[in-house]
């Protein structure tokens, strides 16, 4: 954090990952407090591919509080954020005892907020995860705040809380009316597995047609399958055995998804977040896949995955594999979808290496190749948690509390 003579002006820099749910959280039992229906399980994607970052600046100088998201200004008065402002205030405030202390930054200074994203924002990447965890993040920063604070990046999206830890995390249900145990616990740390690899098949960068909010709210409403499913089933799996067993994960990734998707079409086709080329995606990682009646989606057959797949809220395919089967893996989607105009850049991230393909699998596999349906591949694995900037260069914000020209 840079600070300015007399405190007139703090600022603090921070960056915070995606995750992407294993195990999903769909669905609201209070919908203020953003409390879940069930627990989920999460895997923190690595900061080097995937990031948020938040600049959080406060001055005496300020006439009113100002938020910038990807260079453009906001509502600063989104009641998510205002949330968030509130709560960090609140628990300042109560680390100095409700008083004012005269070294410490002014709780009563206006803040300007700068926050950007290094990947597509509201297209199923997990942004408002990133983007609340960050902007929390930095508030404690600036305000000196060191308590756990994932109850607080909750109240700006639910699963913003998993993104303050950093590679395997749980997000309790918790019990309680008011919140206050609806936590996120790290399971595991990046480092425990680290021959796992994620890939991120991007079918599109644009914004969802549905947001996650509404679109979880109409599948709670309306859905047989989550009326069920919130209520026992998701939390026991949460709980059970060494985090993430290469047979566990598979079953993991791929069967609370199909059970998600199977709840949003129970919704009449009221919440899709699926396009056709999120569906040929996965068969790529499955070369025989069936339809489950009723269901949009593929399932997976019964014998030991190469690699396991998932949807978040969005259109974009997520496949989890070891990291030696990833270069045939990606061979095998890059014959299935052959690049339209960026073979140079189809895969991103992590390097990965080329790959001979068995002629058998080849003719599984790929039957009918798709130009240009999967736009490019990011290459990622699990990483830490939200980190703080020291480079003040690495600001968003210019001394003059503005958004620096990113030219």
């Amino acid at each position: 954090a840079a600070m300015a003579a007399e405190r007139a002006l703090a600022m603090a820099t921070c960056t915070a990952p995606v995750n992407i749910a294993v195990i999903k959280y769909w669905g609201k039992r209070d919908t203020d407090l953003i409390l879940p229906i069930n627990s989920s399980l999460s895997v923190t994607l690595h900061q080097d591919q995937l990031k948020t970052t938040t600049t959080a600046a406060a001055s005496r100088d300020f006439t009113e509080d100002r938020l910038w998201l990807n260079g453009k200004e906001a509502d600063v008065g989104h009641p998510r954020v205002q949330a968030c402002l509130r709560e960090v205030r609140r628990l300042a405030r109560k680390r100095r005892g409700g008083s004012e202390d005269s070294a410490a930054l002014s709780l009563s200074y206006k803040i300007h907020i700068a926050s950007e994203n290094n990947f597509p924002t509201a297209a199923g990447l997990a942004s408002s995860a990133a983007g609340y965890a960050c902007l929390v993040s930095a508030l404690a920063r600036l305000y000196g705040l060191e308590e756990e604070l994932s109850e607080v990046a909750r109240r700006g999206s639910g699963s913003a809380c998993r993104s303050m830890f950093g590679g395997f995390v749980q997000w309790q249900r918790g019990e309680r009316p008011d919140g206050t145990d609806s936590l996120a616990l790290q399971v595991a740390p990046e480092t425990h597995w680290p021959e796992l690899r994620v890939l991120v098949l991007v079918v599109s960068g644009e914004k969802k047609p549905v947001g996650s909010t509404a679109g979880m709210q109409t599948s709670v409403e309306t859905s047989p399958l989550l009326k069920v499913g919130g209520h026992g089933a998701r939390p026991a799996r949460a709980g059970t055995g060494s985090p993430f067993p290469w047979n566990g994960a598979g079953g993991c990734a791929v069967t609370p998804r199909g059970s998600w998707c199977c709840g949003c079409h129970q919704t009449g086709g009221t919440v899709t977040f699926l396009l056709p080329q999120s569906l040929q995606g996965p068969g790529a990682a499955t070369p025989w896949p069936w339809p489950s009646p009723g269901c949009p989606c593929p399932h997976v057959p019964t014998v030991p995955p190469q690699v396991a797949y998932s949807f978040d809220a969005g259109p974009n395919a997520v496949v989890f594999a070891l990291a030696d089967a990833v270069a045939e893996f990606v061979e095998v989607v890059r014959r299935s979808f052959p690049p339209a105009t960026n073979g140079d850049q189809f895969v991103r991230g992590l390097p990965v290496g080329p790959a001979a393909l068995p002629r058998e699998l080849v003719a599984a596999v790929v039957t009918e190749p798709v130009p240009g349906a999967v736009q490019y591949i990011l290459h990622t694995q699990p990483g830490p948690g939200p980190q703080l900037v020291d480079d003040p260069s690495q600001h968003l914000l210019g001394p003059d509390g503005l958004p620096r020209s990113r030219a």
